[in-house]
């Protein structure tokens, strides 16, 4: 490591708030799939700013919708229509499926309005205010203070006393624990069609659609978190699409703007008529134009260049090549996951492995102590995933 870069780091320990334990390098740029540090050194990037940079760095277009909407107006406020929130809000509705859209910064403030949006329908349709949320162990939905409270780890929660949401947590796949739960004052069910943080876990097609006809029986909101694993990564540009099961509500972000800060929350029309009406939510930020000219942009190249389909396309050989590593490797016990979307679990902590591939010039990142967590841009070719194993076989050879 040179000096600048160490002086740098050493800045930054000084002056940022702790709370993340970062890795010790400064990243500088980015070019299609590679990262380059601040001593230019290179690196395969199978991590996308965790899921963000579906089209790599400097897609051919997109940075120049950027340079021509900063040339407009970056933010209006709420109180006035923006063409680029409009274009983005028709091109998600198109995506997405869904009937209604609401901007706002991140997936965390996605989450946060979805779940107000289950409890405002809820209010209208029962009238009571005491109600409850469903979520599931091993999720994770952001770390603002309601995405905290349906996030299904203790660890994340126990500093900060009573969350804002009396929540009851089941089991992933298991739909007689959400039966179990289910009482009259049961506003919404929240779920990650695939568990990211939890473990690359895909939720099963018979178990959301038990979650459907269970949440429709009894009127309650279906909420979706998508913000993850949606936007092309598992093939579909939303993980439900495979299956045909529209949620009445979905959390999207992360990959929307492929590098800048945009989610959005959408509802179905028939939940919107009961849901959220005028100053009963709001932000300053969300939906401003940089943000959805960089969504709009996005989707369209989604569109032109069909993304979910080359997921589909790759997502084989991907799988093929991890599988063989956890075949010829005793330590990796299982890979886990679909699509680009992927983990491989192990016998014991992967921090050594992320540590050792870094050095190597490949980024990867864990998804809990034992697993290793693939993520990478969705535009990436077979040279890369070859390039991947090829750093990452000698590694694993010397764990015995």
């Amino acid at each position: 490591m040179s000096e600048k870069m160490q002086q740098l780091i050493n800045e930054a320990e000084q002056d940022l708030l702790h709370t993340y334990n970062r890795y010790q390098i400064v990243i500088d740029r980015g070019e299609g799939t590679r990262l380059y540090d601040a001593d230019g050194k290179e690196y395969l990037d199978f991590v996308a700013g965790i899921a963000v940079f579906s089209l790599g760095y400097h897609y051919p277009g997109f940075d120049e919708a950027l340079k021509a909407q900063i040339d407009k107006i970056l933010h209006t406020s709420n109180y006035y229509y923006n063409e680029p929130a409009i274009r983005a809000a028709h091109l998600l509705k198109e995506a997405s499926r869904m009937d209604r859209v609401f901007f706002t910064n991140s997936g965390a403030e996605a989450v946060e309005g979805a779940l107000k949006a289950a409890l405002k329908y809820a209010y209208t349709r029962r009238g009571q205010d005491d109600y409850e949320v469903i979520a599931l162990e091993h999720s994770f939905h952001g770390r603002t203070f309601g995405a905290l409270s349906v996030t299904g780890n203790a660890h994340y929660r126990e500093a900060f006393g009573t969350m804002p949401c009396n929540v009851r947590f089941a089991e992933m796949n298991d739909l007689d624990s959400v039966k179990a739960l289910v009482t009259d004052k049961t506003a919404a069910v929240i779920v990650e069609p695939v568990q990211g943080e939890g473990g690359l876990i895909p939720a099963t097609e018979e178990f959301l659609r038990g979650l459907r006809e269970l949440t429709k029986e009894k009127d309650i909101c279906l909420i979706f978190d998508e913000v993850q694993c949606g936007m092309g990564r598992t093939g579909y540009m939303y993980a439900w699409q495979k299956y045909g099961i529209r949620p009445d509500i979905m959390a999207t972000a992360k990959a929307l703007g492929s590098g800048v800060p945009v989610g959005a929350f959408l509802l179905t029309e028939e939940t919107a008529a009961y849901s959220l009406t005028a100053g009963d939510h709001g932000t300053t930020y969300g939906g401003n134009p940089f943000a959805c000219a960089a969504a709009a942009k996005v989707l369209e190249i989604y569109k032109e260049k069909d993304i979910p389909a080359h997921v589909r396309e790759i997502a084989p050989y991907f799988t093929e090549k991890l599988d063989g590593l956890a075949s010829k490797y005793s330590c990796i016990l299982e890979r886990r996951g679909t699509g680009l979307m992927q983990g491989l679990v192990f016998d014991r902590p992967v921090a050594p492995v992320i540590a050792e591939a870094m050095k190597n010039g490949l980024i990867l990142i864990n998804a809990g102590p034992n697993i290793l967590r693939f993520v990478p841009p969705l535009v990436i070719g077979r040279e890369e995933i070859d390039g991947m194993v090829s750093i990452l076989e000698p590694i694993l050879s010397g764990l015995g």
